[in-house]
């Protein structure tokens, strides 16, 4: 496990090459892979989202696809489409972009509905469906959606609950600061990171670190500490709709990921309280009156406050 810790440590490092000061987004990002999971990065426009997805699928030495999405995107387009062959007189499978190991779906809040539903069965089952026939996906699979918040009211289509439940994590890239930013343009004045960037993993070993994931031990005092956290989404004046079964599993899958990815063998209270903003402002549905009045970053951090952190003995064993 060491050896292979070590190799993600390298891989956050040498993505840090290309995307200067964003090495807490690049960790979440591994999290999310090792526990199977999908990424919603926000951000404005020309913020690195792109050249970040492309960084980590070279650092995984997994294929990468790409597909804008726009408002006249078809399902097809997504999945693939079975197309007549005038040649050959029959019909052939044409797979879409969803093959691959990391696919980035860029301004996913620009498609209508029907194209975005059709990443759902990809991200939850892994396979896809192409008049009638499923087609397994290749592990591991891996999406990292884009949306740009700023474009919300001019012809966009806001993702509904049940596509936004699917991404593990949504993330805000935000801006650089200043000293990051004079680092970028002095880095990139002369040369290009990403092509300089080198793989130190293989699909192999994200599929083994996956299952190795599995036997991070969550203590009882860790289940009940993530427990009241999701109990209190779901008690709280503020918010209509809180954190659902499948929101409590994700989080813990992350924890069990983070955990692994610093080297620890058990899940601390403090790696879920950290992680649990990532997990729970995007599935939180605020009341009329708590959408006034706060923001869902403030209602997760009032909630936080709220539940003191159980301090364990023996490392969580």
């Amino acid at each position: 496990m060491g050896q292979q810790n070590k190799q993600i440590q390298e891989g956050i490092e040498n993505i840090g090459k290309v995307i200067l000061g964003k090495s807490d987004v690049v960790e979440l990002l591994f999290t999310s892979l090792l526990a199977k999971g999908q990424v919603l990065l926000e951000s404005v426009p020309g913020s690195g989202k792109t050249k970040l997805a492309k960084s980590f699928a070279k650092v995984i030495d997994g294929e990468f696809r790409r597909i804008q999405f726009t408002p006249d995107v078809l399902p097809s387009d997504v999945t693939g489409i079975q197309f007549f062959n005038p040649k050959t007189q029959e019909f052939e499978l044409r797979m879409g972009p969803v093959m691959t190991n990391v696919l980035l779906a860029d301004e996913i809040n620009r498609a209508t509905p029907k194209t975005q539903s059709s990443l759902l069965e990809v991200m939850e089952e892994h396979q896809t469906t192409i008049d009638g026939e499923t087609i397994s996906i290749n592990p591991p699979f891996f999406v990292i959606a884009t949306q740009n918040p700023v474009e919300s009211n001019y012809g966009t289509f806001p993702l509904p609950e049940a596509q936004l439940d699917r991404f593990l994590f949504k993330v805000d890239m935000g801006y650089p600061t200043r000293e990051e930013e004079k680092n970028i343009l002095i880095e990139y004045q002369m040369n290009e990171p990403l092509d300089e960037l080198q793989a130190t993993l293989t699909p192999e070993m994200i599929l083994s670190m996956q299952e190795q994931v599995k036997e991070v031990k969550v203590s009882e005092v860790v289940h009940d500490y993530l427990l009241a956290l999701v109990t209190e989404t779901r008690n709280s004046p503020d918010i209509d709709l809180g954190i659902s079964t499948r929101g409590a599993l994700a989080l813990m899958r992350a924890t069990q990921a983070r955990a692994y990815i610093r080297g620890r063998q058990y899940v601390t209270p403090e790696d879920v309280k950290e992680l649990a903003p990532y997990v729970f402002e995007h599935r939180l549905i605020l009341s009329m009156e708590g959408s006034i009045r706060k923001k869902p970053e403030e209602i997760v951090e009032e909630i936080l406050n709220s539940i003191e952190v159980p301090v364990e003995v023996g490392e969580g064993k």
